[in-house]
C-alpha cells in the first residue's frame, strides 16, 4: 500500500503540482501554527512563539525541498526545468535553430523513407498467424537433373546448381500424402492475369489457384463470407467458386456485402464469389500485393488451361509452389531430411527416372516472407540506398556538431560562471544534451512528416507507369519507433561532443579572454577533423551519385538497333476457353488489317515478346546443312507480323522481309540477325538456307529468307543475342500478343481509336497495359532511374551540408583568431597574404578530406560494380569531376570568412585585446 501511495504522491506532483505545493504549504503553516500556540501557552508573545517556530522548523525553503525530494519528483522538476531553459536557448538564436532542424528533417527524413520500402521488402512478415512456422518448398538439381519444364521462379545457387521452387501437381499430392514431419502441406500458384466479365463488361485481373486446405492451414478466415475447402478442390470442375482480395472488392465492389453469391465470368467460365479476404491478406506468394482473385486447382482445366490439357495430371511440368507448418516439436533440419527422401520417391512414382539422371535435392525456406521474388530483385539496392541514407544523416550530425562546438565556444564565459556559482557539470552537461535531443526530436517530427508525404515516392518510382505501384509502403508503429530511436540516437551523436567540450571549461581561465586560446585550439581540431569527416562522405555521395547518373545516361544513349519514336503498345490475352490450340491467330489477323486501316495509323506489328520488357523467349535452332548433335542448340526467338521490321525501322541488310506471299498455309519462314549468321553460318549466305527447331521428335523446318540488323531483345545492357524472327501467322501458340501501332499521332489521341476497333473484333477482350515503347524502355531502367534521382538528391544536400560546415569552422577561426590577426597586420602583414593563410586552411581540409575520400569511393565503387553500366567502378572522369566540384565549394564556402579576415581593423582588434 505504501508503494501504491508513493506512486499515486509522485504522479499527483507531477501532473497537479500547483495542487500539491498548496497542501504542502498549508500543511507547513499548521505545524508552525500548533508549534507557536504550544509556546504562547507557556508565556511567549505572540510574534516571538511565530519566529521561534518558523527558526526551530529550519527555514520553510528547505523543507520545502525536503517535501519535494520526499515525492520523487525532484528529477522531473529538473528535466523541467532544462527543458523550458533549451526552449529559451533555441527561441534566442532562431537562424541556428531553424538550420538545424532542417538538416536533421532532411537526413531523418531520408532515412525515414528508405526505411519504410525496406521495412515493407525485407522485413514484412505474411499476415497469417505464426508465420515464422512455415516453410516454403524448393528444390536443386545439376545438369543431370530430371526437371525439365518448370514453370516459376528459378535462381542459381553458389555451387552452380538450378534452385528451383515449383512441383508437379502428382509430386505435390504424393508428398501431401506421405508427409509425417509438417501439419500439412498446401500448394498455390500466382496464375497470372485472366478476363473477368461482370454486368457485360470485361477486364483484367490477377490471380492465384490454391489447394482445398490453403484456408485452414494458413488459419485465414474470410471477412465475408467462407473460404475454398476440400471439396470445391476434388474432381476436375467441383469448385466453381472463388474469394476476392480487399483490395478488388473495395475497387471494384464499393464494398459491398452483397457481392456473396455474385456470379461472373472468369475466363468466359462462370463462377461464384463464396468469399472476401481480409484486409491484411495478400496470399503467401508476396507481402507487398494480393491477387485479384482466389480460385481453386480443380478449375485448372476449365477455366485456364494451359501448355496441355490439365496441368493436374501432368507429371513433366513442374509449376505448383508449395508450402508447410512443422509440426510442434519437430526442427527445420529433421523435416528437410525427411521430405528429401519423400520427394526422392515422389520423383521415381510420378516420373521416368534414367540411368545416369539425377534426383532433385529438397530444401525448405524460411516462409514467413513467402516467395518474395521483389526482396531478391530489389534486396541488394535497398541495403545501398539504406548506406547512403545513412552518410547523409552522418553528415548532418557533423554539420550540427560542428555548429554546437562554435555555439558552445561562444557560451564559454557562461559555463565558467555556471560553474563557478556551484552548478555541477554533470547538470551541465545534462542541460547541453537536452538542447540537443530537443533539436533532434524537432528534426524528427519534421522528418517523419517528409516521410510520411513522400512514402509512396521510391514505390512509384519503382514501379511501371502503366501499373499500381507492386510496394505497399504502409506507416505503422515500427515506422515510429524507428524514427523516434534514429532521432534520439541522432541527438546523442551530434551533441555529445559539444556538451562534454562545454563541462570540461576551467572556472579560472573561462572568466579570462587571454586564457581561452588553448581551449579554443583543441576545439577548433576538432572541428576541423568533423570538416574533413563531412568532405569525405561527402566525396561518397558524390562520386555514387556520378556513377548512377553516367549509368543511366549510358542505358539511355546506348545503340539499340531500332527506332522506339512514334510506338505505342498494348498486350492482348486470349481466354483459352474461347480461343484453344491457336484459333486465336485468325482473330490477331483480323486485328492487325483494322487496326492498319485506322486513320493516323503508318503500320502495325504484333510479337509475341515486347522489345527491351525483361521477356525473352527461346527455340532451338539446327541447321540442316550442319552435323547434327545429341542436344539442340538454344536461341532467342520472337513471333513477330508482316510489318515487324518496318515498324521498328530495323534494316534487312540481306534477303527479305516478311510479305503477303508469307501465310499460315505456305512454307514456313524465319529472318535472323546478324549474330546468329555469324554465329551458324561464318563463312557461307544463310539465306535460303534450312533449320530445324521445336519438338525434336517432330521438328519444323523452317527457310531462312533474309537477315536483319542486330537488334537488342530483352534489356539494354545485353548485345543482342543470336535471335530468329518467324511470323506469327505461322505458329500454334498464340495466347500472349502485344500490338505495335507506329503512329504520328499522340498516344493518348489514338488510345481510343484502338479500344473501339479491338472492341468491335471482340467486345469481351480489354486491352491490358497501354504504353509507348519509350515508357516500356524506361520500365526496365526504373532501377537506374531511382538510384540516379536519390543519389543526386543526397549528392546535393551532401554539398550543401559540406558548404554549411566548412564556412562555419572557417568563421569561427576567423573570429576567434580576430586578435591574432590584428597584430599580423599592425605588424605589416598585407590583406592578401591573410587572405592566402586562410583559404590555404580551408583547403587543407577539403584536400584531406577529398583524399580520403577518393580512397572509400573506389572501394564503394567494387560493390556497386554490377550495378554499373558502360563504365569502371573507379571511372577517373567521374572521380575528378566529384573532387573538384568538392573543391570549389569548399572555396567558395571559405571565401567569405576569408574576405572578412583580410578586412580586419588592426585598430579595433587591438582595442579589443
Amino acid at each position: 500500500m505504501r508503494l501504491v501511495h508513493r506512486i499515486a504522491t509522485w504522479w499527483k506532483a507531477v501532473t497537479r503540482p500547483e495542487q500539491l505545493n498548496s497542501e504542502m504549504e498549508d500543511e507547513l503553516a499548521f505545524h508552525i501554527e500548533a508549534y507557536a500556540n504550544d509556546l504562547m501557552r507557556s508565556g511567549l508573545p505572540r510574534e516571538e512563539a511565530f519566529r521561534r517556530a518558523r527558526a526551530e522548523l529550519g527555514g520553510l525553503a528547505a523543507q520545502k525541498e525536503n517535501c519535494r525530494a520526499a515525492w520523487g519528483t525532484r528529477a522531473w522538476d529538473e528535466l523541467r526545468a532544462d527543458l523550458r531553459y533549451a526552449i529559451r536557448m533555441l527561441a534566442k538564436s532562431p537562424s541556428f535553430t531553424t538550420i538545424a532542424i532542417c538538416s536533421l528533417a532532411l537526413g531523418i527524413g531520408a532515412n525515414t523513407i528508405i526505411f519504410t520500402v525496406t521495412k515493407s521488402i525485407l522485413l514484412d512478415r505474411l499476415a497469417v498467424p505464426h508465420p515464422e512456422e512455415l516453410r516454403l518448398f524448393a528444390l536443386t538439381q545439376g545438369d543431370k537433373g530430371v526437371v525439365h519444364g518448370s514453370w516459376g521462379y528459378y535462381d542459381e545457387t553458389p555451387s552452380g546448381k538450378t534452385l528451383i521452387t515449383s512441383f508437379s501437381y502428382p509430386v505435390y499430392q504424393q508428398l501431401r500424402q506421405h508427409n509425417h514431419v509438417l501439419q500439412d502441406i498446401f500448394a498455390f500458384k500466382n496464375y497470372g492475369r485472366m478476363t473477368a466479365t461482370i454486368d457485360n463488361k470485361a477486364e483484367v485481373i490477377t490471380s492465384q489457384m490454391v489447394s482445398g486446405n490453403y484456408y485452414r492451414d494458413l488459419g485465414v478466415r474470410p471477412l465475408l463470407g467462407r473460404s475454398i475447402v476440400e471439396t470445391d478442390d476434388g474432381a476436375v470442375g467441383s469448385g466453381p467458386v472463388m474469394l476476392i482480395s480487399y483490395g478488388y472488392w473495395s475497387r471494384r465492389f464499393g464494398r459491398s456485402p452483397n457481392v456473396i453469391g455474385k456470379k461472373i465470368e472468369v475466363n468466359s467460365t462462370p463462377m461464384t464469389i463464396i468469399g472476401v479476404n481480409p484486409p491484411d491478406f495478400t496470399g503467401v506468394y508476396e507481402v507487398q500485393s494480393s491477387p485479384d482473385i482466389f480460385l481453386p486447382f480443380s478449375m485448372q482445366p476449365i477455366v485456364a488451361p494451359k501448355f496441355s490439357a490439365s496441368l493436374l495430371t501432368d507429371r513433366n511440368l513442374w509449376w505448383v509452389m508449395m508450402m508447410g507448418r512443422l509440426k510442434l516439436g519437430i526442427s527445420p533440419e529433421t523435416a528437410r531430411a525427411a521430405l528429401d527422401v519423400d520427394l526422392s520417391d515422389a520423383v521415381r512414382a510420378t516420373m521416368t527416372v534414367g540411368k545416369n539422371d539425377e534426383i532433385p535435392r529438397l530444401e525448405l525456406q524460411d516462409g514467413r516472407r513467402g516467395q518474395n521474388e521483389i526482396g531478391g530483385e530489389l534486396g541488394k539496392p535497398v541495403y545501398v540506398l539504406t548506406s547512403l541514407a545513412a552518410f547523409v544523416l552522418l553528415l548532418a550530425c557533423a554539420n550540427l556538431a560542428n555548429l554546437l562546438l562554435a555555439r558552445a565556444s561562444s557560451r564559454q564565459r557562461e559555463m565558467s560562471v555556471r560553474l563557478a556559482l556551484g552548478a555541477g557539470r554533470a547538470r551541465i552537461l545534462r542541460q547541453m544534451l537536452t538542447e540537443s535531443l530537443l533539436l533532434s526530436l524537432a528534426g524528427g517530427v519534421a522528418g517523419l512528416l517528409l516521410g510520411y508525404y513522400a512514402r509512396n515516392a521510391i514505390p512509384h518510382l519503382l514501379s511501371s507507369s502503366w501499373e499500381a505501384p507492386a510496394i505497399n509502403a504502409k506507416f505503422n508503429w515500427m515506422i515510429f519507433a524507428f524514427t523516434a530511436a534514429i532521432s534520439i540516437f541522432t541527438g546523442l551523436l551530434f551533441g555529445l561532443a559539444p556538451a562534454w567540450q562545454a563541462t570540461r571549461t576551467q572556472v579560472s581561465s573561462g572568466l579570462k579572454d587571454n586564457a581561452q586560446m588553448a581551449t579554443q585550439r583543441k576545439r577548433n581540431v576538432t572541428g576541423k577533423t568533423l570538416v574533413v569527416i563531412q568532405v569525405t562522405l561527402s566525396m561518397l555521395l558524390l562520386v555514387g551519385a556520378g556513377l548512377f547518373v553516367r549509368t543511366l545516361t549510358n542505358l539511355n544513349n546506348t545503340h539499340m538497333g531500332f527506332s522506339p519514336d512514334h510506338i505505342v503498345l498494348f498486350d492482348l490475352q486470349l481466354p483459352p476457353t474461347r480461343y484453344p490450340n491457336g484459333k486465336g491467330v485468325p482473330l490477331y489477323h483480323q486485328m492487325e488489317e483494322k487496326l492498319t486501316a485506322l486513320q493516323g495509323v503508318d503500320s502495325v506489328a504484333p510479337l509475341q515478346v515486347p522489345l527491351i520488357s525483361h521477356n525473352i523467349s527461346g527455340h532451338s535452332f539446327d541447321p540442316d546443312d550442319q552435323p547434327s548433335t545429341t542436344n539442340s542448340q538454344h536461341v532467342s526467338f520472337n513471333a513477330v507480323g508482316q510489318h515487324f521490321f518496318s515498324t521498328f525501322n530495323i534494316p534487312i541488310i540481306a534477303g527479305r522481309g516478311f510479305n503477303e506471299r508469307d501465310t499460315e498455309t505456305s512454307s514456313k519462314v524465319a529472318v535472323i540477325n546478324q549474330t546468329l549468321a555469324n554465329k551458324f553460318f561464318p563463312k557461307i549466305s544463310p539465306v535460303g538456307r534450312t533449320f530445324r527447331t521445336g519438338d525434336p521428335a517432330h521438328p519444323q523446318r523452317v527457310v531462312i529468307i533474309g537477315i536483319c540488323q542486330d537488334a537488342k531483345y530483352d534489356d539494354l545492357r545485353r548485345d543482342a543475342p543470336p535471335t530468329f524472327y518467324a511470323l506469327y501467322r505461322q505458329q500454334e501458340d498464340a495466347e500472349f500478343m502485344t500490338f505495335a501501332v507506329h503512329t504520328h499521332m499522340k498516344p493518348e489521341a489514338i488510345v481510343p481509336s484502338l479500344r473501339s476497333t479491338v472492341a468491335s473484333v471482340d467486345k469481351d477482350l480489354p486491352l491490358q497495359d497501354i504504353r509507348t515503347q519509350n515508357e516500356q524502355i524506361e520500365d526496365t531502367t526504373r532501377q537506374e532511374r531511382i538510384f540516379a534521382s536519390l543519389t543526386s538528391g543526397f549528392g546535393i544536400l551532401a554539398l550543401v551540408l559540406a558548404c554549411i560546415g566548412i564556412y562555419g569552422i572557417m568563421a569561427y577561426t576567423v573570429a576567434r583568431r580576430t586578435n591574432e590577426i590584428g597584430i599580423r597586420m599592425a605588424l605589416g602583414a598585407q590583406a592578401g597574404r591573410v587572405l592566402r593563410m586562410i583559404l590555404r586552411e580551408a583547403s587543407w581540409m577539403a584536400i584531406v578530406g577529398i583524399v580520403v575520400g577518393l580512397s572509400a569511393a573506389v572501394a564503394m565503387g567494387r560493390l556497386i560494380a554490377s550495378m554499373l553500366f558502360g563504365l569502371k567502378p573507379y571511372d577517373p572522369l567521374t572521380l575528378g569531376m566529384a573532387a573538384l566540384l568538392l573543391a570549389l565549394v569548399a572555396l567558395a564556402a571559405s571565401l567569405v570568412p576569408a574576405w572578412r579576415a583580410a578586412h580586419v581593423d588592426p585598430i579595433r582588434a587591438l582595442r579589443h585585446e
